[in-house]
């Protein structure tokens, strides 16, 4: 899934970033690193109708909580796609071409990562391109369209996922359908997940307890080498403390002779 941005709508291409859903989180976080590489939020952003952005019904926009949220925390307006747009979707289609066409063909990737950061090496070359039709760098165009930008706010908004579990015992979380581990020391607690485009962390408390690469596959467990080596340190302290020698108690023996005299005090 691609988020894109293009130049006053005359430009190929000027930024880009893949995400690994079409989840609300993914989607956010993707489009903010871009706000965020632009240095500059736009007045208005054009969406089609995707379900984590909003739809038209009735002939009105509906946007939904998450877009709303987030557009609220950068001052920015939205625009949605009809259905019956082919300008505006042939944009978006032709920025999604070219990529498939241009940068996709011959190049493996290890994760989300390694996608994005080979994706900005071509996109800076990519961008010093005269254009076919306008005859102008994308490089060159942006300035102007920067400067008709608005600027950062103080706060950029949090588009992560985050969420509360208590901890179970086999001392992974749940993340889309992959499980990630987690200290085993923190079994029973509750521990608080948040996830981004590229890493899920868990804290509880103040304590980071685990971080992990965002894995792109599904129905996978990652465990980490450190939680690992806790879970064995555990288990063998459990083995030791079930095979050690019982620890002689010294039982204090009550004299019976008290219970006879207070038997004759009650008679």
């Amino acid at each position: 899934l691609w988020t894109v941005v293009g130049v006053s709508g005359f430009s190929r291409l000027i930024g880009a970033v893949m995400v690994p859903s079409r989840a609300a989180h993914d989607v956010l976080g993707g489009m903010l690193e871009i706000i965020g590489a632009f240095g500059a939020v736009p007045r208005k952003a054009v969406w089609d109708q995707e379900g984590c952005i909003g739809r038209i019904r009735s002939g009105r926009q509906v946007l939904s909580g998450e877009f709303q949220a987030f557009r609220g925390v950068l001052g920015m307006g939205a625009v949605l796609v009809g259905p019956a747009d082919p300008e505006a979707k042939g944009l978006v289609e032709r920025a999604n071409g070219y990529l498939e066409t241009s940068f996709l063909p011959g190049r493996s990737f290890e994760d989300v990562a390694d996608f994005n950061g080979q994706l900005g090496v071509w996109l800076r070359r990519a961008n010093q391109r005269i254009h076919g039709t306008t005859r102008v760098r994308p490089s060159e165009a942006i300035g102007e369209d920067r400067g008709a930008m608005m600027g950062l706010p103080p706060v950029l908004p949090d588009p992560s996922l985050r969420f509360s579990v208590r901890l179970p015992r086999d001392h992974y979380v749940r993340v889309d359908t992959n499980d990630y581990s987690v200290d085993p020391r923190f079994v029973g607690r509750r521990v608080d997940v948040q996830v981004t485009l590229g890493e899920v962390t868990v804290t509880c408390g103040d304590v980071e307890v685990a971080r992990h690469r965002r894995c792109l596959a599904k129905h996978h467990s990652i465990l980490a080498p450190d939680h690992a080596r806790a879970l064995r340190r555990i288990r063998a302290e459990a083995v030791e403390a079930a095979t050690a020698e019982p620890v002689e108690v010294t039982v204090e023996e009550r004299d019976l002779a008290v219970y006879d005299q207070l038997i004759e005090v009650a008679s």
